[in-house]
């Protein structure tokens, strides 16, 4: 097939804006090591703990809102098997959200805690800590295989490329600015890689609702509202794995090293709870372009 040449131009324009972010957040963070004289990791660990509070927000919404996010929910709705009623990503976000900063935000930063094994090895010590480390390691591991593997499939059906391709190159900028500028770097790039998300998408809808190939999702929901659609049926004898799976998502979300790292990098407590907060309320309306369009593609193929 032919490289869609327009496509892989915007992509490499979106590639060289993030890497040129990360490049100038990297030298806040050399500014603040200047300026900090006892502990300079935690300036690359967790921003030297006074993050704006809008990046706070933007990188904390953007820890859960990703390619396999977006993807997934999408998915569950087209899923026959399945449907909305099991689109259940933005609720277990949005309540573990809540649940961090009503129950750990205050705990975790009074002791100035830099990462999730601090507690941890503080309460049971090192070895039981490091063996606690692992399976952290593991999930954070298979998140980041998840999130470039999301990549690597979109990447190759919008403009015919490899996905191994696309996933290489999307790794190496990311480790780049990650070692150039530790979380400042990542915090600015989670700006605007969120601001395009979300812009990108709702462009998309439109498009997909008008497009002519496209059914109409409201109208095939009212048709089969009580036989299989797009809403998807929660029966009770499921009511029991519809309620484990969004407590899963809602508890193992707060073991989540990434989520610990926003929490301690904000400025103060106020503002980690804000942070939290706010980000529960964004991860929702954040699905809502991949909800509908998962629905027009399963009233689609319907």
């Amino acid at each position: 097939m032919a490289v869609n040449w327009p496509g892989l131009l915007a992509i490499g324009a979106f590639y060289l804006a993030v890497l040129g972010i990360g490049i100038w957040a990297s030298r806040k963070s050399k500014r603040e090591e200047n300026k900090c004289t006892e502990k300079r990791s935690e300036v690359a660990m967790v921003g030297g703990r006074n993050l704006n509070i809008w990046v706070s927000i933007f990188t904390m919404t953007a820890t859960w809102v990703g390619g396999n996010y977006i993807l997934g929910n999408a998915e569950v709705v087209y899923d026959p098997t399945k449907g909305l009623v099991w689109a259940i990503g933005p609720i277990g976000y949005s309540m573990n959200m809540i649940l961090g900063g009503l129950f750990f935000v205050k705990p975790v930063r009074s002791k100035n805690y830099v990462t999730l094994m601090d507690p941890l090895q503080e309460k049971y010590g090192n070895t039981v800590a490091a063996v606690l480390f692992i399976p952290a390691l593991l999930a954070d591991i298979l998140w980041i295989a998840g999130v470039l593997g999301a990549l690597g499939g979109t990447i190759s059906v919008v403009i015919d490329i490899s996905p191994s391709l696309a996933v290489v190159v999307s790794a190496a900028v990311a480790i780049l600015y990650t070692l150039m500028g530790g979380l400042y770097s990542v915090a600015y790039t989670d700006v605007i890689q969120l601001g395009f998300m979300l812009v990108g998408l709702w462009l998309c809808v439109p498009f997909i609702l008008t497009s002519s190939t496209s059914a109409n999702f409201t109208a095939a929901a009212a048709s089969t509202l009580h036989q299989d659609s797009w809403l998807g049926k929660l029966e009770l004898e499921d009511a029991g794995r519809w309620i484990d799976e969004v407590l899963l998502m809602s508890i193992s979300g707060i073991c989540y090293q990434a989520f610990y790292q926003r929490v301690l990098s904000c400025a103060s407590d106020a503002q980690a709870k804000i942070t939290c907060y706010t980000g529960a309320v964004l991860c929702p309306i954040l699905a809502i372009p991949s909800l509908i369009i998962g629905a027009v593609a399963a009233s689609t193929s319907n």
